[in-house]
């Protein structure tokens, strides 16, 4: 599975890709369009199978996987 950082963290459970994530996230319309983004940068890298174990699925260990994935 990928996790793309966007200085948020995605889990791509729908395999949506890098080009998907923007589009998904560029195309959201608020109420009142009270927000405007464009995505200047992504970085994928790959987290291994996902399972409700994985460092990234829990509060306590979320942060420090975070860093260890994408701090490298």
């Amino acid at each position: 599975m990928k996790a793309y950082k966007v200085e948020v963290l995605v889990i791509d459970f729908d395999g949506l890709g890098a080009k998907g994530i923007i589009s998904e996230m560029e195309n959201v319309r608020y109420p009142n369009d009270c927000m405007f983004h464009s995505v200047k940068s992504i970085v994928e890298k790959d987290i291994g199978e996902w399972n409700d174990e994985h460092p990234l699925n829990n509060r306590a260990t979320c942060d420090t996987e975070y860093r260890r994935i994408f701090e490298k």
